[in-house]
């Protein structure tokens, strides 16, 4: 495509939010209403990634490449099948949660928006980035918006869960940016050329040991945004804390920007110490797994809840891409898309029941069924799906990484299991305890059902849960080549210099030897 549809995508709403800052605050329907069809147009706008891309391709698509400030600084923008579906989800979530917070945010709405629109860019940025530079540019701006997100809007403790959020994305940013500056030096020397495209730094051979050293560097930033144990803390702090499309997007986008760095940056740039460190990572996730769905059985708010139900399935995507078999890693990028919906859709659910009830404390509801029929409709189909109930998205997403995962061990396999059983086991006793059983609290009987609005917002979510449950090789086919290539990529073993040997042709290469 001769139009720069990444360009587009990724500055729409960031124009959108510049519009809104002409806007008169006090025409809080006019700036909700640009808001929105701002998102619409821009998801839109994406579904011709979805309908224009080469599946016979493992290559990145729809290229926009060109010089930016210099020195290897370029703007290089593309997208593969691993990062094509991560697009399309952060674009089909955005309007989702500008129409549900128009009824919830009635204070600073104008500013609201603005910062929405600023997160949105941000996120795309990050996912079709295929400069280095460019790339941590985009991973840096995007937490300023959510910075905001959380500590304008937030709860009650939200200036610590933000100070924590930023605290510990910063300190694993930092040591990414570090790692990112030693890559574009030891290219330079061994090839006399300025570079911080991505595909170029495929081809470098590095030491055992430099490869260890910044495979740490690139993994802790990206194990604190996954988040794996034990850099999870600030996780459930932030979903309390933030306001609902926070967590919906926190969840649902911002936590698989992890995985994909992991698939993108760690995995292909450092396989030796990625096999080095295999061990440890595995050892994480499933504590991850076991330890997210305990603390999720134990939990007295229900948005603390979900949140702990992250940690865990987040634990086992992040297992089932460590497997490195194709059933696995298809599996675990399906998974994300599927915890995107599932995991947002719960998030909305809390969001309805706080903006009835103010308080999200399960021992405050009960049998609220009664007087929500429909929610209690979408919120039966919305857990079926997390638990991966047959025909539904998640059912598809956990039978692969399952089936991989066997593959490559049959302990992690078995372990790994465990988040089916804990998942059904919080998300099933906590559904019996608010929605069903005996009415507790009298301000239940005055709960309306969900309006047209609402209705609106949970409709196209309960669509795609049932759609990629029946056909998943709409998503599969496309991801097939760019998974084949990864997976190629780390397990390639053979050389043809030495680390050391490939560095001195590069440093005489440099100095016209």
């Amino acid at each position: 495509m001769s139009f720069p549809i990444l360009s587009f995508l990724i500055f729409f709403p960031l124009a959108g939010a510049f519009f809104l800052l002409f806007i008169n605050r006090k025409e809080e329907n006019l700036i909700k209403s640009v808001a929105l069809i701002i998102t619409l147009i821009t998801f839109i706008v994406s579904l011709f990634l979805y309908f224009n891309f080469d599946s016979n391709s493992a290559k990145p698509q729809f290229i926009e490449h060109s010089r930016w400030l210099g020195y290897g600084i370029d703007y290089y923008l593309g997208v593969d099948g691993i990062s094509l579906f991560l697009i399309l989800l952060t674009t089909f979530l955005m309007p989702i949660t500008i129409l549900f917070s128009w009824g919830s945010i009635n204070e600073k709405v104008k500013e609201y928006m603005i910062f929405m629109l600023m997160l949105e860019t941000g996120i795309l940025g990050v996912f079709s980035a295929l400069n280095l530079f460019l790339f941590y540019v985009f991973w840096e701006a995007m937490l300023i918006p959510m910075y905001f997100l959380i500590g304008i809007w937030g709860g009650k403790r939200k200036i610590y869960a933000t100070v924590k959020f930023v605290i510990y994305t910063m300190l694993g940013s930092l040591l990414m940016l570090v790692a990112i500056f030693v890559l574009y030096s030891i290219y330079y020397r061994a090839t006399g050329t300025f570079s911080f495209n991505i595909y170029d730094y495929y081809n470098l051979i590095l030491t055992p040991k430099l490869q260890t050293w910044l495979f740490l560097a690139f993994s802790l930033s990206f194990a604190i945004k996954v988040p794996i144990f034990p850099f999870h803390t600030w996780l459930p702090d932030a979903h309390v804390e933030a306001p609902t499309a926070g967590s919906v997007i926190l969840a649902g986008v911002l936590l698989k920007m992890g995985i994909y760095g992991f698939l993108r940056f760690a995995f292909p740039l450092f396989p030796d110490a990625l096999f080095k460190f295999m061990p440890l990572l595995v050892i994480l996730s499933i504590i991850g797994i076991i330890y997210g769905g305990l603390m999720a059985l134990i939990q007295k708010d229900v948005k603390s809840l979900v949140a702990y139900s992250s940690v865990s399935h987040l634990g086992l995507i992040m297992l089932a891409i460590l497997a490195l078999k194709t059933e696995a890693m298809e599996g675990g990028i399906y998974q994300m898309i599927n915890h995107g919906l599932s995991t947002g859709a719960l998030f909305l659910i809390v969001g309805v029941l706080y903006d009835r009830a103010h308080t999200r404390m399960i021992s405050d509801f009960g049998g609220v069924s009664k007087q929500m029929p429909v929610l209690s409709a979408f919120f039966v189909i919305v857990i079926l799906s997390s638990i991966g109930f047959p025909g539904l998205n998640g059912f598809i997403g956990e039978f692969l990484c399952l089936v991989g995962i066997f593959k490559a061990n049959k302990l992690w396999a078995i372990l790994a299991t465990s988040t089916v059983i804990l998942s059904a086991a919080y998300l099933l006793w906590m559904f019996q305890r608010v929605m069903q059983g005996p009415v507790k609290n009298d301000k239940i009987l005055k709960f309306k059902d969900l309006n047209l609005r609402e209705i609106i917002v949970f409709i196209p979510i309960i669509i795609l849960i049932f759609w990629l449950g029946i056909a998943p090789g709409t998503l599969l086919r496309k991801m097939d080549k760019s998974v084949d290539y990864l997976l190629k990529k780390v397990k390639k073993t053979e050389q043809i210099f030495s680390s050391a040997d490939f560095l001195k042709k590069g440093e005489d290469n440099a100095h016209g030897k």
